[in-house]
């Protein structure tokens, strides 16, 4: 009970929120979506580019021999907390799109029916339909992103868990032998990722030709 008071709360919340920018900045939803799309995208490659530089770092601790074992740890210990940020932020920015789209299709839906013109009417239906299929595809996709870096992340996570706690040349030796896992993994993360970045391009394209169409569903 008190879970779905709280979401009917938050979701008249972000409704007063989008109306106040709508009225008082101009903003219109369509265009909040587009810049959190945008956004989401900057965060997906802010996240492929810290794991890849994360194992790159993880590549040349390991290969070392000079550096201190507490040294090492210091160092994959910062390069974990990296991309557990860059994770978050994906999150978050998964959960603004989210949000943000649903006030527009349910805003776009209710105003098909202030169109007199059934030829605009028509042409707007089609433009959100296709922008709800393309939108599906898009929050799929970043569903797929974001549920391949968590098991990634948490692998790493492991590494380093287990280096805190063994501080010894085993260890080293061990962590070695994960390493090609890891890279695997972290080479199919960054795929995704990039298809899930063509994703949100489509998405902004289909919202930006519905731009140019005259009448209600702004």
């Amino acid at each position: 009970m008190y879970t779905s008071l709280r979401a009917f709360f938050r979701k008249g919340m972000r409704q007063v929120y989008y109306k106040s920018r709508e009225s008082l900045l101009g903003h219109h939803k369509r265009d909040i979506v587009v810049v959190h799309v945008d956004q989401a995208c900057e965060s997906l490659q802010d996240s492929r580019d810290q794991f890849e530089d994360a194992l790159g770092k993880f590549k040349t601790i390991l290969s070392l021999p000079d550096l201190s074992l507490d040294y090492r740890y210091q160092q994959l210990k910062k390069q974990y907390e990296f991309c557990r940020i860059k994770t978050d932020e994906v999150s978050h920015r998964i959960q603004l799109i989210e949000d943000v789209s649903e006030a527009l299709f349910n805003e776009w839906e209710t105003e098909l029916a202030l169109y007199r013109n059934r030829t605009l009417r028509s042409r707007s239906r089609q433009q959100l339909d296709k922008a709800r299929r393309q939108y599906k595809k898009l929050i799929m996709a970043l569903n797929k992103a974001e549920s391949r870096i968590h098991p990634v992340l948490g692998a790493f996570q492991d590494q380093v868990l287990f280096l805190k706690h063994n501080l010894n040349a085993q260890a080293i030796a061990a962590l070695q032998h994960e390493f090609v896992e890891i890279s695997i993994d972290i080479s199919k993360l960054i795929a995704i990722m990039e298809k899930t970045i063509n994703e949100a391009s489509q998405f902004v394209s289909t919202l930006v030709e519905q731009q140019a169409l005259p009448g209600p569903g702004r």
